[in-house]
């Protein structure tokens, strides 16, 4: 039962942990290095994140600061950020590229929340399917002998509580980044 237990806890934390970085990546009203976790640059003949080529800082809560380790990736990074789509500039200053965060709108900001919610209801989808998979797997091993029926039950029961636990706290981080986002 811990084994089985511990396993559906894991898979669970790691669909809550994959929903955190998808939103952490969310633009909100301020400056977030986060905000550019998914821009990939095209330097030495592959695709690499920012992280890797560059320290992003935040000096303002509208501007994040980018200085790239070798400076002639820099128009590489300022053409990566520019072409990715998420509403966000970037100008090559120097040594460095600043990228400015302009206020969000209303319709902007319902459109992230928008997205928000749809990655919230995509983990409760994976959810499901970490649900599926342990109903299944112990089904089986009811029907090859190993366990019990009542043993199946409890492990059923287990497995559906640790669901709701987890889709609760999938809802409940949604909804504080809905919050952070319709917050002007």
């Amino acid at each position: 039962m811990s084994n089985i237990d511990a396993q559906i806890k894991a898979a669970m934390q790691a669909v809550l942990d994959h929903l955190k970085g998808e939103l952490r990546s969310l633009r909100t009203g301020r400056a977030n290095s986060a905000m550019l976790d998914k821009v990939q640059v095209e330097v030495y003949g592959n695709h690499m994140p920012i992280k890797n080529l560059a320290s992003v800082t935040v000096p303002e809560s509208r501007q994040i600061l980018i200085s790239p380790f070798d400076a002639s990736s820099i128009h590489a990074i300022a053409k990566a950020i520019d072409a990715t789509n998420i509403g966000l500039h970037a100008v090559v200053d120097g040594k460095v590229v600043r990228v400015h965060v302009p206020p969000m709108d209303e319709t902007i900001r319902k459109q992230i929340a928008k997205q928000c919610k749809e990655l919230g209801e995509k983990s409760k989808i994976a959810m499901r399917d970490v649900r599926r998979k342990y109903n299944e797997l112990v089904r089986k091993q009811k029907a090859d002998g190993v366990i019990p029926e009542d043993l199946m039950k409890k492990y059923e029961k287990t497995v559906q509580d640790l669901t709701e636990r987890f889709c609760k706290d999938i809802d409940a981080v949604c909804a504080d980044k809905e919050k952070e986002i319709m917050t002007v």
